[in-house]
């Protein structure tokens, strides 16, 4: 019915559609495809002209509210996706239910029989759509508005726009709910012309609040199970909407509109792999549905499978998202530009290239991933490549046939994969990382040749560990070497052939192989002993100080290290010829019982920490067993304690009233005064008065 009560049969088909085209002449708010976002399940609506009236036609997951046309011939006539196929589950051009013009007049009189006051989306609908949300509505032409016109609050529609209304239904917006994209009504039953509810009002009725949400979910119609779900969608509910879209394929499994809409919640969720499933199945059930087409090539394209993404999103009889396809040349140009540099050794160049693949559009590839860490390794920057393997995406894959560097992509992972393993001394993980890649990839000869390589440099270094337990110390070198020759950049073969040069008395020899083994891996705790030893054994104690003082703060409780670095400290002031008394390792705290030992104590050369204390005080009980600690940490460091209330003549002479106080003191003279310090503060202070 129209608003003037005349059946929509009565009103001329050729006057209707004039005044039709007349309210759709907003040129400027009509969407644009190309900017479409491929991750979505939803597209803007879209006009196509039958039989000489101009029929909106959708599925009812639209967001968009109104769509726009314009007079004269209707340009979207032609398929504006250019995919062979569209369906109901998404606007992406025509329904593939949707009727002709001609059999939605025929339809209009008797095939539906709606109840008093409500009008159903339909695809037998006989009018435009003006909007298409979980529960879309049907209007007259008269109240068809522009797309993307949002009145504000208070604002009056142009005249002509809403003809024959109230002041009262006039105005967009009564301040009671948010605004979606499209013209959007709302209000009270004022809202309501000619029978027409209100479309926020059915929305609401169908996706508002939890328990509708619940509702929803025991439908049996899978169309009102994937509006709901299209509008949590929107709402960035992707796991609520994830569980609507499976409902209504339990329902209707065969629908690949449904699979389509269900891989973009999957992609919302950064389930990547299990999107490009769905919308395989959709290809699958339709092959020529050019939405799931060019889903299925983003997703790819951020997988870093080129060749899938472009046998995908240029598929026969589709027109290419401009945006997709840009990303599509500028991943292809990085990634050729990484493939000869990776050629040549140019890891610098693999890095910056690979970086900048990536930030091109493919953002989820683990091979690219894998790639930097690959190139990191090859800049001895081991830590931070194995933070990157550590961080790669896990994808759980069916096996793939496209390649990287050559290379399938899985067993480029494993290969990569091996190499760190190797580097960090993991030799049985290497050999299970390169048996995974040969059998992934039988005939690629990379792989093949560092399979044959990790399994001899395993076998060298085996051999040579047997003959260092032998106390053969020449042969070990040896078969170390034999090892190095197959993986140079082997941090351990380093660092175990440098003990066998240490055992040998050939200190130069040792120090040359931890120097290479710390180039490869810098915070390598066995090089920087062996280092710190050999130049203890050449009297080079400005080094092996410096070597052991690195040591002693990634091992802080570590005697053995302490003990190494006292001795290093005090070889290294006999060298300087300066004095050094009564210099031992190790010893405890001591106690002061008067003072002529306080004053002896003081006069004693070198640094001395005095902990001024009470026995009944409950910081001084704290941070006691602190103290003890740092006597061990520091041996340097003479560690004295004073009790106040039983050293009352101490305690005045050095004019201590609060406790617990610390005094340090150097050659007799006081250096620096903490009451209550921090044990950060202590230490810090402690570190510095050191030797």
């Amino acid at each position: 019915m129209s608003h003037s009560g005349k059946p929509i049969s009565e009103l001329g088909l050729d006057s209707l559609n004039d005044r039709f085209r007349d309210s759709l002449s907003c040129e400027a708010n009509k969407p644009d495809f190309r900017e479409l976002d491929l991750g979505s399940p939803v597209s803007p609506l879209r006009t196509r002209q039958s039989g000489g009236l101009a029929t909106a036609t959708s599925s009812s997951s639209s967001s968009s509210g109104s769509f726009s046309g314009r007079n004269g011939p209707n340009p979207a006539a032609k398929r504006s996706d250019s995919a062979p196929n569209n369906h109901s589950g998404e606007l992406s051009g025509s329904s593939e239910s949707s009727p002709t013009a001609a059999e939605s007049v025929r339809s209009a009189g008797n095939t539906r029989n709606f109840k008093p006051g409500h009008t159903r989306s339909d695809s037998g609908s006989t009018h435009p759509l003006i909007y298409s949300g979980q529960s879309s509505v049907n209007s007259p032409p008269l109240n068809v508005l522009p797309t993307g016109n949002i009145c504000p609050s208070g604002k009056i529609l142009k005249t002509g726009m809403v003809p024959n209304r109230s002041s009262r239904t006039d105005v967009l917006g009564s301040g009671m709910g948010n605004y979606g994209h499209g013209s959007i009504m709302r209000g009270g039953p004022a809202a309501k012309s000619g029978g027409i509810e209100a479309v926020s009002t059915v929305s609401s009725r169908v996706t508002g609040g939890g328990d509708l949400l619940k509702r929803t979910m025991v439908s049996a119609d899978p169309e009102e199970l994937k509006r709901a779900g299209n509008e949590q969608y929107r709402r960035g509910h992707f796991a609520e909407a994830l569980s609507l879209y499976d409902r209504a394929i339990a329902l209707s499994p065969a629908n690949p509109a449904y699979r389509s809409n269900r891989a973009a919640a999957l992609t919302g969720l950064g389930r990547l792999v299990e999107a490009v499933r769905e919308c395989e199945e959709a290809v699958r059930l339709d092959p020529n549905y050019g939405r799931a087409h060019q889903r299925l090539g983003s997703l790819f394209l951020r997988l870093g499978q080129v060749e899938n993404a472009r046998r995908h999103l240029c598929f026969l009889g589709l027109k290419p998202d401009p945006a997709e396809l840009q990303k599509l040349q500028a991943v292809e140009k990085h990634l050729k530009k990484c493939t000869d540099s990776r050629r040549v050794g140019d890891w610098k160049s693999v890095l910056r290239e690979c970086d900048a693949t990536i930030a091109s559009g493919a953002d989820f590839s683990p091979q690219l991933c894998m790639c930097r860490a690959e190139a990191l390794l090859k800049l001895h920057q081991i830590d931070d490549a194995e933070l990157v393997l550590s961080n790669t995406p896990k994808l759980e894959t069916k096996p793939s046939q496209s390649k990287f560097f050559g290379m399938l992509s899985e067993a480029y992972s494993y290969f990569v994969m091996a190499q760190i393993e190797m580097a960090f001394g993991r030799f049985e993980n290497a050999v299970t990382a390169a048996e995974k890649a040969g059998l992934i990839d039988p005939r690629n000869i990379e792989a093949a040749v560092l399979l044959n390589n990790v399994r001899m440099v395993v076998r060298a270094r085996a051999r040579g560990n047997d003959l260092f337990k032998s106390e053969r110390f020449t042969e070990a070198c040896s078969a170390y070497g034999d090892g190095l020759r197959l993986d140079p950049s082997n941090s351990v073969l380093f660092c175990n052939r440098a003990a066998c040069w240490f055992k040998l008395g050939m200190w130069e020899r040792s120090i040359e192989d931890c120097n290479q083994a710390l180039c490869i891996k810098p915070n390598y705790t066995k090089a920087l002993l062996r280092r710190a030893a050999s130049n203890s054994k050449l009297e080079r104690w400005v080094d092996a100080v410096r070597d052991y003082e690195v040591l002693r703060k990634e091992l802080p409780d570590d005697n053995e290290v302490a003990e190494s670095l006292f001795h290093a400290q005090v070889a290294l002031k006999k060298s300087r010829g300066e004095e050094v008394y009564n210099m031992k390792f190790g010893g405890e705290v001591e106690e002061i019982l008067g003072l002529e030992q306080f004053r002896a104590a003081m006069a004693l050369p070198g640094v001395s920490v005095v902990h001024f204390q009470a026995a009944s005080d409950f910081q001084c009980k704290q941070i006691s067993p602190f103290l003890d600690t740092l006597c061990g940490r520091y041996p340097s460091i003479n560690f004295l304690k004073v009790d106040i209330e039983e050293n009352q003549a101490v305690a005045s002479t050095e004019n201590v009233r609060i406790v617990p106080t610390f005094k340090i003191y150097k050659n007799g003279s006081r250096m620096k005064e903490m009451v209550r310090p921090s044990r950060e503060m202590l230490e810090h202070s402690l570190r510095h008065y050191s030797f």
